[in-house]
């Protein structure tokens, strides 16, 4: 759990807007994932850290009733509150901090699709940001990367300054509302909330997250995700003995 010294200060956005163009017709925020659905495993996370003061959910106009259904048979002591996804991702952001309903003072910043997200990473990245300012969950990657142009390697970066990021993405609210103005103003529109924070100059520190902790993007990703699933159950299970 956080720390009983960190305070509920922190707003979290759950991006669930997509449309699953690659998933072959499956919704994946609502689809089963061993005994509950991608969107429950979700909240039920960051329903455990004391420093989330409320979520709002972004989902398509379509998918409200059915998400409604879900969040409103959980018992959360979370206010949870729907939100309509816009054109874009940022947009879609943009919408959810318009129906933020606390003043947090940080917005933490989640894909819908990655519903393994563990609570200690969690708990982790929001700490990075209340120190830092902004901070997100990522991990080394693991394997060569090449730069390529018109099919030829140009470039063989190092491996130790690489890094896969994830999401929570979590920033100081006041900084964010800047980033989202400026990019505004400037016709920006980009797929990665630190994009905003880099377009403004505000460092943002990579926080090592877990390599559980996937996006659901193909139909197999599901089938990944239950050995996961069954992985950290068995990890949580052997701390707990």
């Amino acid at each position: 759990m956080c720390s009983e010294m960190i305070l509920a200060d922190t707003a979290v956005l759950l991006v669930c807007a997509g449309n699953a163009t690659r998933m072959g017709g499956i919704h994946k925020i609502l689809h089963p994932l061993s005994d509950t659905t991608v969107l429950e495993k979700s909240l039920h996370t960051f329903s455990q850290c004391k420093a989330v003061s409320e979520v709002v959910v972004i989902c398509r106009p379509q998918d409200e009733a059915a998400f409604q259904a879900i969040i409103q048979q959980m018992s959360i002591a979370v206010p949870i509150t729907v939100a309509y996804g816009g054109a874009t991702r940022q947009q879609s952001v943009t919408n959810g901090v318009a129906a933020l309903q606390t003043d947090a003072a940080y917005i933490a910043i989640h894909d819908g699709a990655r519903p393994l997200l563990r609570v200690e990473d969690a708990e982790k990245v929001i700490a990075d940001a209340h120190t830092f300012g902004a901070a997100t969950l990522g991990v080394p990657v693991k394997d060569t990367i090449k730069t390529v142009a018109e099919g030829v390697i140009v470039d063989t970066p190092p491996r130790s300054s690489l890094y896969h990021t994830q999401t929570p993405q979590v920033f100081a609210r006041a900084a964010y509302l800047q980033a989202m103005a400026f990019a505004q103003a400037q016709g920006l529109d980009f797929t990665d909330d630190c994009q905003l924070m880099e377009a403004i100059h505000i460092p943002v520190m990579m926080t090592t997250g877990s390599y559980t902790n996937i996006k659901l993007t193909t139909p197999e990703d599901f089938a990944t995700a239950e050995a996961l699933l069954r992985y950290e159950q068995e990890r949580e299970g052997s701390h707990n003995g």
